[in-house]
């Protein structure tokens, strides 16, 4: 599968933004992240054209998590994005990056003293409170500064969305957030309005990731706005923000049909707008949290051919020069993925065999693609796994100390290095010699 500016060039070789795969790889080495950059501004534009369209007030906020580095960062401040950090290094990315602080969300179900007093000093826009322990710690540093703060709270609605486990957040056994049913999230709400330093803006509420349907948007939607009207009635309390978070899916196979983000948006809108009418409501300013669905599909991970394994009526691998250490997610949640061989395109007839493309990891588990039906490579072969954009570097490590890959940004034929390759003196460089 193609995305965005991808293409076949005269070369037959895969081209991106303009610039050839290949020559890429043999510039800067493989394992090698290629990101899309009109792609990443296609996607964000497009949310915020939705909004636009509708007339409603709104923030678009980039999940930090995705993908963060500073060269993202600037491309989010040239489409007017905000975003969400989830610790203090992704804070000091952002800002460093040139966010606006203002611009910034600070999520995360376990901030720590000196992360919450460093967003506090920075002049961070809004921090989520996720938990009783954090309403008490961020009071003490907002009194002890002399300072207010604008803040969400997370609540978990109690929703299961289609996804995996690991990344189901909604439901009440759910380590993020405040639960509705056993009255936690009231009790939350109470102690942040009872409390001078905080400026409760509205309520937050993440079902999950890679979700492909918005039933669970349409559910949760409606979980928050009963519990708003019980607030308002009970407490006087009426909420400005309706942050509906993230989790929009994106198409990594074939088999994969995610609705668009426009249709996601524009569900939660009109679900918004029925419950506000229902209950004689003020309409909210709507903020949602893409992450995964603006990067994922812009990003290609170039791959070389290694070694090869073939068993006899039981399976063939093909072994390439990254792996588990640049791409946790199959084996963290058997993520799927496809591939292609991208320095030459393959004709429709061609003769493919059933593979495992499998890194060079120790581990059984370092397999990122399992029976893909693929044409026969060689060492001489490079191999691009698409929709690597998100999760891929930022979840990246240094296991069996193989340094991390170099990322490269693409646009208008043109390439510029965001990240270098890690060299063998990096992966020493914090050790501290004993004699």
């Amino acid at each position: 599968m193609l995305f965005g500016t991808a293409k076949w060039n005269q070369k037959d070789h895969l081209e991106i933004g303009g610039v050839d795969t290949i020559e890429l790889a043999k510039k800067y080495g493989t394992p090698l992240f290629v990101y899309d950059v009109q792609h990443i501004r296609e996607m964000a534009r497009g949310f915020k054209q939705t909004f636009k369209e509708a007339g409603v007030k709104n923030k678009v906020v980039y999940a930090s998590k995705a993908f963060s580095c500073l060269a993202v960062y600037k491309v989010l401040q040239e489409e007017s994005l905000a975003c969400d950090v989830v610790s203090g290094g992704e804070l000091y990315t952002a800002l460093k990056g040139g966010m606006d602080p203002k611009d910034i969300e600070f999520h995360g179900n376990n901030k720590t003293r000196s992360e919450l007093q460093m967003a506090v000093d920075e002049g961070v826009g809004t921090i989520i409170v996720d938990n009783f322990y954090e309403i008490q710690l961020l009071s003490e540093i907002l009194h002890a500064k002399q300072k207010r703060q604008e803040v969400l709270f997370r609540v978990t609605p109690g929703i299961s969305a289609e996804t995996h486990d690991y990344i189901l957040t909604g439901q009440a056994d759910s380590k993020f957030g405040f639960d509705v049913a056993s009255g936690q999230a009231k009790q939350a709400l109470k102690q942040l309005l009872a409390d001078e330093v905080f400026v409760v803006k509205g309520v937050h509420c993440h079902i999950g990731s890679q979700i492909f349907s918005p039933e669970g948007f349409v559910a949760a939607t409606d979980i928050i706005f009963d519990l708003l009207a019980t607030w308002k009635k009970e407490l006087d309390y009426t909420a400005t923000v309706f942050n509906v978070g993230g989790g929009f899916g994106i198409q990594y196979t074939e088999s994969d049909t995610p609705v668009s983000p426009a249709e996601f948006v524009q569900t939660i809108i009109q679900q918004v707008k029925e419950n506000c009418q229902k209950i004689a409501y003020p309409f909210p300013e709507i903020w949602i949290e893409p992450g995964r669905s603006i990067v994922a599909e812009a990003g290609v991970t170039l791959y070389s051919v290694g070694s090869q394994k073939d068993v006899p009526s039981i399976r063939k691998f093909v072994s390439v020069d990254g792996g588990m250490g640049d791409n946790i997610r199959p084996a963290l949640y058997d993520a799927r993925y496809d591939a292609l061989v991208a320095n030459r395109k393959i004709e429709a007839n061609e003769e493919k065999e059933s593979i495992n493309i499998v890194g060079k990891y120790c581990e059984s588990g370092d397999v990122l693609i399992r029976d893909i039906a693929f044409p026969t490579v060689t060492e001489e072969d490079i191999i691009a796994l698409t929709s690597t954009g998100a999760y891929g570097y930022s979840m990246a490590s240094n296991y069996n100390r193989n340094p991390r890959p170099a990322v490269v940004f693409v646009e208008g034929g043109k390439e510029t290095l965001v990240v270098r390759r890690e060299t063998y003196e990096d992966l020493i460089d914090l050790d501290v010699p004993v004699d």
